[in-house]
């Protein structure tokens, strides 16, 4: 079994990397196993053609990584520890091209890297990276089921807490008590709930606004379990809603099942996003869907691949992402209905079940 660090060793001598360092620390737990946030602290896994893998980990974290990393050659510093000198006398000879994931490298931090390694250049790992992890496994999968299992449940409890004239900022607490109540990490982003009119602002901030009758209730959430995110969106009537606001909701739920009709391997991902759009612009909306379709979804809430008309990407069995088509009308409200969808061989399976049909609270 092809293992994920020899498939990055394949990629470095495909490239022709001498050297290759990992310091995102979800993929340094993505390809060992071992799970830290090291903080401000210098963390890295260094490949090099035809030596074992080297972990390097705050001395804080050593016994941690000794138990869960696949890699057995960990080395630790302390705080009064230079880590770039401790990460060159690592490296055997000099350095052709080293290669890193350059959307996590700093100025400061290539400083310290060009100071004390010198490098003849650099290349970009990311979308090495990116596509290894675009392909979920059965078991990435399988973590993400539960993560979404997870935010459906507190989605389904929080519901029973809404009252007339409870803040947005209220509901956001009990949807984040519930998080940790029913064994999520934690919430994978800002919880939002938005009421009334707030709804027409796709990243509305969750604030004093109370719930009244005739409102529009939308709840964006997602948590964190085994390491995965799950990402929702489902908004609700809040008694007797306005012909249009009804117009507007039926419009979106419309938009979101024909963007998940046309997931399958090898269409674009721009087809999808076109899939709901049209819809959205047959019912006169189009200027009101103001964003993308959708996002990767895995081991962070927003990750490749960005689901927009003007992807030509073709999709893959295993990958993930959500499908979260809105329309947003100032003085009016907004709806977005949003979904984790994963394409298997032949099409695809909706992670989400929460109901979408228009629901009233109430």
């Amino acid at each position: 079994m092809t293992t994920r660090l020899d498939q990055l060793t394949q990629a470095m001598s495909l490239h022709r990397w001498d050297v290759l360092l990992i310091t995102d620390p979800k993929h340094v737990y993505y390809l060992t196993g071992f799970a830290s946030d090291p903080h401000e602290r210098f963390l890295g896994l260094l490949l090099q053609n035809g030596e074992e893998p080297v972990l390097i980990v705050p001395a804080l974290d050593g016994d941690a990584a000794a138990a869960a990393s696949s890699v057995s050659n960990i080395v630790t510093h302390q705080d009064t520890d230079n880590p770039y000198e401790l990460l060159r006398k690592q490296i055997k000879g000099s350095i052709g091209t080293m290669a890193l994931e350059k959307d996590q490298l700093t100025v400061s931090r290539y400083e310290q890297l060009q100071h004390f390694l010198s490098a003849h250049s650099y290349s970009d790992a990311g979308q090495v990276l990116r596509d290894m992890r675009i392909r979920k496994s059965e078991d990435e999968v399988k973590i993400m089921k539960r993560a979404v299992a997870l935010v459906e449940d507190v989605l389904s409890q929080g519901l029973k807490q809404v009252k007339i004239g409870m803040q947005e900022i209220e509901l956001v607490a009990e949807l984040e008590y519930l998080m940790k109540k029913l064994g999520a990490d934690g919430p994978s982003f800002d919880t939002m709930v938005l009421t009334g009119t707030n709804t027409a602002l796709p990243h509305g901030v969750p604030g004093s606004r109370k719930i009244a009758e005739g409102d529009l209730l939308m709840f964006d959430l997602g948590v964190f379990a085994g390491g995965y995110a799950s990402d929702i969106t489902r908004t609700f009537a809040v008694g007797q809603i306005s012909s249009e606001q009804e117009r507007i909701y039926n419009t979106v739920l419309a938009a979101n099942q024909a963007a998940i009709r046309a997931v399958k391997p090898g269409v674009t991902y721009g087809s999808i996003d076109k899939a709901a759009r049209s819809v959205i612009d047959e019912a006169g909306y189009g200027p009101a869907f103001l964003h993308r379709l959708g996002h990767g979804l895995g081991m962070d809430v927003h990750e490749y691949p960005s689901i927009h008309g003007l992807n030509e990407e073709l999709l893959t069995s295993g990958a993930v992402f959500t499908i979260e088509p809105g329309i947003y009308v100032p003085g009016v409200g907004g709806v977005r209905i949003e979904d984790d969808v994963f394409v298997t061989d032949n099409g695809v399976e909706v992670l989400t079940s929460f109901p979408k049909q228009l629901t009233v609270l109430g």
